[in-house]
Parts: C-alpha cells; structure tokens; sequence
C-alpha cells in the first residue's frame, strides 16, 4: 500500500489537467482492484455544471451531467448532508428516495452502476466534493476491498479533492485574457521573483509543473519571456478568482 499511495502522490503532483488527475486515481484505485468510480465537485458558482472525473461509462455520465441529476442525486444529497462514509445498494444503506430518485437509480444500473461506497468531502473553505467507488454486482467483492482500506481510500481522496480543487477551479484575468488558477498562482509567485523551483515548493508541485504552468501563461499572455508575463500582471488590475 506504501508504493501505491507514494505513486498517487507523485502523479497528482505532475497532473495539469483532468486527464493527468484521472490518470493517477486510475492507476491507484486498479491496483486495489477498484476499477468504477466518479469524482463528483459541484461549482460553487450558481448555474455552473458540475466538475466530474470518472471511469464510469461515457453514455452514463454525459447523460447524467446533461440531465443536472446531480441536483437529485440521492448519493450526491446525502454525502452534502453528512462527513462519514456510506454505502448504497439495493441490499444496504439508508438511502430514502423518491420515485424520481429510483428511476435514476434504475437507469444507472443499466450502466452497471448498482452499488456503491462513497466518501464525503468538506474541506476548510467550505467547498463540497464526492468520491464513489461502485460495482455492478449486488453483493459485491467491493465492500470487502473497502473495509481492508477505507482509511487510506478516505486519505486518498482527500489528496485528490485538494489536488482537483485547484486544476480544475477558475483562475484570475491579466488584461482580459484568463489563466488558469494554478497559471495565475504561479504567475503571481513569478511576479515577486520566485523561481519555478520556489514555485514549486510553495505551491507543493514539482518545478517542472509550476515550469509549465507559468509557459502557458506567457504563451497566452502572448509574451516573449516569463518576466515579460509577471510586468503584465503587475501591471493589470487583480481580479482576483472566481
């Protein structure tokens, strides 16, 4: 378990995108034999679709983010309601659902999503997150992979909300063009002097991930030089982000 979660830590660290997260949870979660699950965080902005990172089939997930179920999601209503972890499945859980909510339950299982594990995440600024593991059989191996690693699987997706919360949020506007968040933080860094390997310790990423966030500033910023890119920030008026 040791080598799994230092791989995890040293791939979320390299990640930039949604595909490089997704990446290091697959890799992970196969190796403990976990092959379904969906990383669900809702915008805190009103009237923004959800952020979602899944092995579930595409069909599924295209079709449940189009229809805005997670707004009747019992999984996603529950774990908004409470901070332990809690299993779901025709044969376990508490769950208490409308006739709505069952025929969403109903249409998943088609996909072969019939059960699940999922753990809740709040963190400290008060941003909501879901990480779900799920089977498509009613009396699963899964539950067992659970109990023998919930801890670590609660640490670990912890780490990846941490992780995702920052790649996948918005960032700040430089003069009308806008950055990401992890491009303007290091940007920002950058502006006071701060060395991409600076950056990167401050920040908890590698020099090459803050090298290449702040490359993709200056290319969108259309500068030449890094140095260039922080003058047009400090020069800009900071928006802050959204």
């Amino acid at each position: 378990m040791h080598d799994i979660f230092q791989t995890f830590v040293e791939q979320l660290s390299e990640s930039v995108d949604a595909k490089g997260l997704r990446d290091a949870l697959v890799v992970a979660t196969a190796s403990l034999e976990l092959t379904s699950f969906a990383y669900l965080f809702p915008s805190p902005r009103p009237n923004r679709g959800a952020n979602l990172i899944s092995t579930y089939p595409q069909s599924w997930t295209s079709h449940y983010l189009l229809q805005r179920y997670e707004g009747i999601d019992p999984v996603v209503l529950n774990a908004r309601s409470r901070v332990n972890t809690f299993r779901w499945g025709p044969d376990c859980g508490d769950l208490q659902m409308s006739n709505a909510q069952r025929m969403l339950f109903d249409e998943a299982s088609h996909f072969g999503i019939r059960c699940g594990f999922t753990i809740p995440i709040h963190d400290h600024r008060g941003l909501f997150a879901a990480l779900t593991f799920a089977s498509d059989e009613r009396r699963p191996l899964l539950f067992r992979i659970i109990d023998r690693y919930e801890r670590a699987l609660q640490l670990m997706a912890i780490l990846f909300h941490s992780h995702a919360r920052c790649t996948l949020a918005e960032g700040g506007v430089v003069d009308g063009v806008r950055l990401s968040r992890r491009e303007h933080q290091c940007l920002q860094w950058a502006a006071q002097g701060k060395s991409a390997w600076d950056i990167g310790r401050i920040l908890g990423i590698s020099p090459r991930t803050a090298s290449f966030h702040l490359d993709n500033a200056r290319k969108k910023l259309e500068v030449r030089t890094i140095i260039q890119a922080a003058v047009r920030l400090a020069r800009s008026r900071p928006s802050g982000f959204r």
